[in-house]
């Protein structure tokens, strides 16, 4: 996910919450958006954001719910909802799954920013960058990401999003199993033998 300008996405357009739409609409708005986060990670493949800019409320949301975040040093990050009078209770899941606790807490009762900075410092972002090699960097990891074969990631995301709302012994016997899984795909299998051949592999796809 990319954006063009000074902001990489500032959420919902307040219009559209204003009394003069019904209950129905919405909810219909709120839900559309909470479908969008819970299928990037639904997604078979990693989804990045390229953020430069300010990503505020749902935008802040978008960018917790990536996989993956590089964001230009000028990047800023913030639920500033509460200061309007609409608590960013749906950016929260994200926020909440992506930030310690109390991180998350103080942005938002405050609707203060992070800089991009302390966002990597927290979590919420993978990289920073200066905004000159926000391309270059995004198109490294994801080039190197499509290295890889896309069987093996689909499993792996997929994996990882299971196990992360589990408990430890859960956990660990659902991805022993899945590791088991993995050694009976083609791709599994050509992987270990062009390590031990040391060779390039030849993914299925």
């Amino acid at each position: 996910f990319a954006a063009e300008g000074p902001v990489f996405c500032s959420g919902h357009d307040l219009k559209e919450l204003s009394s003069e739409d019904d209950v129905k609409h919405h909810s219909q708005v709120f839900e559309l958006c909470a479908e969008v986060m819970t299928l990037i990670q639904k997604l078979p493949v990693p989804v990045i954001a390229k953020v430069n800019g300010l990503a505020t409320a749902a935008g802040c949301q978008l960018v917790a719910s990536c996989d993956i975040a590089v964001a230009s040093e000028k990047s800023q990050f913030a639920t500033p909802g509460v200061n309007i009078g609409l608590f960013c209770s749906t950016p929260a899941v994200a926020l909440g799954r992506s930030l310690p606790r109390k991180v998350a807490l103080e942005m938002l009762f405050t609707g203060e920013p992070l800089s991009a900075q302390e966002a990597l410092m927290h979590g919420l972002v993978s990289k920073v960058v200066p905004e000159d090699k926000l391309e270059e960097e995004t198109m490294k990891i994801s080039q190197k990401i499509c290295e890889s074969s896309k069987s093996v990631l689909a499993l792996g995301k997929a994996t990882f999003y299971r196990q992360i709302t589990q408990d430890l012994d859960t956990a660990y016997k659902m991805t022993t199993q899945v590791m088991v899984d993995n050694l009976t795909l083609r791709d599994g299998q050509e992987g270990i033998e062009a390590f031990i051949q040391k060779r390039k592999p030849v993914w299925s796809h």
